[in-house]
């Protein structure tokens, strides 16, 4: 029987995407599923869920919960791990990224990635999983971790770093970037062959091709007309001048790349349609939609599941039937592309399989892609030098590499912006000499 343990289980929403998939892989059915969560009301809410979904369902999973203190009894003797969580929550975690940089006129859309709320989210969440890496060590040191947290190339590329535990990294933006983007130019979507290599929330689509027919020319073409350029405005902009389409939103590349979001330029953020403080907005909507849900799963109505695209449940069936699956994951890169730094964390394609994980050479990158590319790498390996030495120089150091942050703010104020939120985050953070 296998064993799941799903880290942050109090992610309603996403624990039932992903283990109800998991209840209708025939592999999966009857695996042993171990819940772990910090907040026990949210906790016991997924647990009495997924029971229902399951009982509907006609599986055989098997649940328990445990809260954080509990994590060997969770994790012990696990064949997988999904990693959910986030460290210190809407509030005050993402309150204290967005309104400390405000101070300083430091505007951001989502922080969760990169930029100076993307930087701080890793700090403080690096340490938690690293200490949920050393009980993997101990008590399950064969389980393979899917991490869908975000920063996900920080967390992930620390992980891999500093520990043994076999981890990769998933991302949705990967999955269904070439089919957003013909939608999106009203091309069709039927028989469409990619191929996307780079790091998470900047990987690049390198090829795209319907009825093997190259379909970039045409892309390119439409994506500078009016009438479709509103849509995704700041990817528009960067293939225009880079050549090709990333995988990630605007909203989230605009605070990537130091030429979007810029206090001197307010016009810029109507041009671009950039919706600034949109992570927040986004939290808030989804307090209040857990609030109306919360009686409606604990109705004990019957909770039904369709099996969906989240790549968790197609790769455990992978492993454990020996049935290849091929998906974007986050790794080391050990030469997979080439003219990106050696052991940053890179996204390309994996093959799962009764070995597990493997990943595959993607080649370089465009040059003009793999620079700018690089540009955000930087800030990625400081976080992670920060983070496993615990140098506050090192945290400085990531902030001025910023592409965004360095080209609104001086070295002073970049500096200073780090001590306050240094203070502001207190015990989330550990200590840093």
């Amino acid at each position: 029987m296998v064993k799941i343990c799903f880290l942050g289980a109090g992610s309603t929403v996403f624990a039932k995407n992903v283990l109800g998939d998991c209840m209708h892989a025939p592999s999966l059915r009857d695996a042993h599923v171990t819940l772990l969560d910090i907040d026990p009301d949210r906790l016991s809410v997924s647990e009495r869920m997924l029971r229902n979904m399951n009982q509907t369902l006609g599986a055989d999973t098997r649940f328990s919960a445990y809260l954080s203190e509990d994590a060997e009894k969770a994790l012990a003797d696990a064949d997988f791990v999904v990693n959910a969580i986030q460290v210190g929550g809407y509030e005050p975690g993402t309150v204290i990224d967005f309104d400390v940089p405000k101070k300083y006129g430091l505007r951001q859309t989502i922080a969760d990635t990169l930029g100076i709320g993307g930087i701080f989210r890793a700090l403080r969440t690096i340490p938690v999983m690293l200490d949920y890496c050393h009980v993997m060590e101990r008590v399950a040191p064969n389980a393979l971790m899917l991490s869908y947290t975000n920063p996900m190339a920080m967390l992930t590329g620390a992980i891999l770093k500093a520990t043994s535990v076999r981890t990769v990294g998933l991302c949705h933006s990967v999955q269904g970037c070439a089919t957003w983007l013909c939608r999106m130019l009203d091309l069709p979507t039927d028989d469409l062959e990619w191929k996307i290599a780079g790091i998470n929330h900047q990987g690049w689509l390198l090829e795209l091709k319907r009825h093997g027919e190259d379909l970039y020319p045409e892309v390119r073409r439409r994506a500078q007309l009016p009438e479709y350029q509103h849509k995704d405005a700041v990817r528009f902009e960067l293939m225009k001048w880079f050549g090709y389409y990333v995988t990630e939103s605007s909203e989230h590349t605009s605070e990537y790349v130091p030429w979007f979001i810029k206090a001197k330029a307010p016009e810029l953020i109507e041009r671009f349609h950039i919706p600034l403080d949109e992570y927040p907005r986004r939290c808030v909507h989804q307090i209040d939609s857990w609030n109306a849900m919360r009686a409606e799963l604990l109705s004990d109505k019957p909770l039904k599941h369709e099996r969906g695209h989240e790549y968790a449940s197609y790769i455990f069936d992978a492993v454990v039937s020996g049935t290849p699956f091929v998906f974007g994951g986050n790794v080391l890169n050990t030469g997979l592309i080439p003219n990106l730094p050696q052991g940053c964390c890179v996204e390309v394609k994996c093959v799962a399989d009764r070995n597990g994980v493997t990943p595959t050479y993607a080649g370089n990158l465009p040059p003009q892609c793999a620079a700018l590319t690089r540009t955000n790498v930087n800030v990625q390996e400081m976080v992670i030098e920060a983070a496993l030495t615990r140098k506050r120089a090192a945290i400085y150091q990531a902030a001025l590499l910023d592409p965004h942050t360095s080209a609104e703010l001086t070295i002073d104020e970049i500096v200073a912006l780090c001590d306050d939120l240094i203070e502001a985050h207190g015990s989330y953070l550990p200590a840093y000499t």
